[in-house]
């Protein structure tokens, strides 16, 4: 497999976009780009880039949240990606507001990768192609979705992507934001850390314990710790 799967984005969820904006301006001191919407999900976003050395592979966060104006493509009983249909994960964004909930890879190979896992016992779910418009034009990437959109391991075990010939980071401003490290703790943590070997991804801490990411960021406002829940 080849080693160059790397971290591509870390996914914060809101109740609502307008919500996830607020919370981004308030804790991390910058207000998030321009994002799009996702037809096949109903859903939409806002993204702001990880800065970094120029060889560094490109990283973003993104700020995500259902879009009350739009019925997903996407035909019941399938749900949206990254559990947005779990009641339980609503009820917790209306309650505390915005919170990281998961993380997306970035693999040279998707189908490879998910044999890989398929080889462990993990059932990421199929290879899926979406889009969204942009200024510049359609970006295009294939990913990993469930047909329950669940994360699976409480969020730890990313989600895959395989970006096509354009990258959102590369046409994203600077923002002030570098991601210096992403832990995992998690019960099944032998099981998570073979998943990551398995399509070469290193550089992400995992350790034992109660399920929570962890991503430590320096941030316009200092550091800052972010925090799923568990």
């Amino acid at each position: 497999m080849s080693p160059s799967a790397a971290i591509d984005h870390l996914v914060v969820a809101a109740r609502t976009l307008a919500e996830g904006v607020a919370w981004c301006e308030q804790t991390l001191g910058v207000t998030p780009g321009p994002g799009g919407a996702h037809a096949l999900f109903g859903t939409h976003n806002r993204l702001l880039r990880f800065d970094g050395a120029p060889q560094d592979p490109p990283a973003y966060l993104e700020i995500i949240a259902v879009d009350p104006a739009a019925t997903p493509t996407r035909t019941a009983p399938r749900k949206r990606w990254f559990d947005l249909d779990d009641a339980v994960l609503r009820q917790h964004l209306a309650d505390h507001g915005p919170q990281l909930i998961h993380w997306v890879a970035r693999v040279p190979d998707l189908e490879a990768s998910l044999r890989a896992w398929a080889a462990l016992g993990l059932a990421r779910g199929p290879a899926i192609a979406a889009s969204r418009p942009t200024p510049v034009g359609l970006l295009q990437w294939r990913l990993s979705v469930r047909d329950d959109g669940q994360r699976l391991l409480d969020g730890c075990l990313p989600t895959l992507i395989e970006w096509g010939d354009t990258h959102p980071a590369r046409g994203m401003a600077a923002s002030g934001l570098r991601l210096d490290r992403l832990a995992l703790q998690h019960p099944q943590h032998e099981r998570l850390a073979q998943a990551l070997a398995a399509i070469g991804l290193n550089g992400v801490a995992v350790t034992a314990g109660a399920p929570r990411l962890t991503a430590t960021l320096d941030t316009p406002n200092g550091p800052r710790a972010l925090h799923s829940y568990g």
